[in-house]
Formats: structure tokens, C-alpha cells, sequence
């Protein structure tokens, strides 16, 4: 395909385009693997900011979402949210398919999300094992929405409005957390279950 290398040849829709379907992703000279906070760095306890639509539609956001999307499938993740990766907005993506570190969890599409909004649909919450790309090697047990109203722009800045159930709500719901400065952590009624990866496999995956 010629001119995938010229940011300048791709409209949002042509890009949009580019992470659907059967590409696992397609990059571009351009993209980033961009560097991720862990625990401890202050990024991760601040509220982001909100995006505007001007700055939205910039080319330099354009590209940072770029660089997230690249980056969570670099690492394996199922969701990363802009503070993650020290830039202070209400961005977040996701996507779920066939990931290695989260086997067997059913196929969500690959989701931009700017300036999101959640309400729970039901009182019912579900606790299910989490990690995070921020805190790494470690899973514990985490109590969540079992379906939710998700209401954000796309990438586009075009409004969206769906409602989500399940894994793929625990996925909003965990980068929602990120964008107002908690991580899953502070969401565990206890942490009994907290365990590194290396024991979560040996003694807790059956």
C-alpha cells in the first residue's frame, strides 16, 4: 500500500481502517513504542485532562493515539490509558483478541476512547482476576460493574454511546480508574489475593 508512511496521506477514517479486520496492527515508520509509568510515579495519581476537540484533531494527538495503540499491543495489554504513558489526558484504548496474557477472555474490538463516561447499569458486580501494565508481574481479585453505559468521542471526535458487559466492562472500567489517578489496587476489598504472576500461574490458574 503506498503512502502509509506519509501521515499526511491518512484521514482519520483510512486509519480507523487500518486497525480493523484481520490486521493484528499495521505501523508506520512514525509510530512509537512509548515508555510506561509504573506505581509509584505521580502521572498515575492525577486526574487527566480533558481533551478538546481542536486538540483532538491535531496531528500530534492523532499520532500519540497511534503510539498508545502500538505500545498496548507491543506489551500484550487489553487497555491503556494516556497517563499510563505520562501525557495528561482523557484518552484511553483497548482491545482484546487472542491475548496471551488474558486467554479465553471473548473478542473486544479495538476502541478509542477520548473524554469517557461510564454509569453502572445494574447494583450486580462480578470480582475477576486484573494485572496492569503500570504494576507489573502482579494479579489480584477485583470487584466490578458486571455491565455499564459507556458514553466518549472516538477518535474521530464523533460521539458514541454503548453499553458494555462483563470482561470487556472490567476493561473500561480498569482504564477509567487510570484517567482519575487510581489503579486497581484500590479496588480490592482485601488483598489476600494479590500474588506475582509467576504464583498466579502455578497456584491460582485452573
Amino acid at each position: 500500500m503506498n503512502g502509509l508512511n506519509d501521515w499526511n496521506d491518512l484521514n482519520t477514517e483510512s486509519l480507523d481502517a487500518l486497525f480493523r479486520g484481520n490486521h493484528r496492527y499495521v505501523k508506520n515508520v512514525n509510530m512509537s513504542i512509548l515508555k510506561v509509568a509504573r506505581l509509584g510515579h505521580p502521572v498515575l495519581r492525577q486526574v487527566t485532562e480533558t481533551v478538546t476537540a481542536r486538540e483532538l484533531q491535531s496531528q500530534s494527538v492523532q499520532q500519540f493515539i497511534d503510539d498508545m495503540i502500538v505500545t498496548m499491543k507491543e506489551y500484550d495489554g487489553v487497555g491503556l490509558a494516556a497517563d499510563q504513558v505520562h501525557e495528561s489526558m482523557q484518552i484511553a484504548v483497548l482491545e482484546v483478541a487472542s491475548n496471551p496474557r488474558y486467554p479465553n477472555k471473548p473478542d473486544v474490538p479495538l476502541t478509542v476512547l477520548v473524554n469517557p463516561k461510564i454509569t453502572p447499569l445494574t447494583e450486580e458486580m462480578e470480582e475477576d482476576w486484573e494485572g496492569c501494565l503500570s504494576v507489573p508481574d502482579l494479579r489480584g481479585r477485583v470487584p466490578r460493574y458486571k455491565s455499564i453505559r459507556v458514553e466518549a468521542w472516538d477518535r474521530s471526535g464523533k460521539s458514541i454511546d454503548f453499553v458494555a458487559n462483563d470482561f470487556h466492562a472490567r476493561v473500561i472500567q480498569h482504564e477509567f480508574d487510570h484517567l482519575n489517578g487510581k489503579v486497581y489496587l484500590d479496588r480490592m476489598g482485601d488483598f489476600s489475593t494479590l500474588t506475582f504472576l509467576t504464583e498466579y500461574v502455578r497456584y491460582w490458574v485452573r
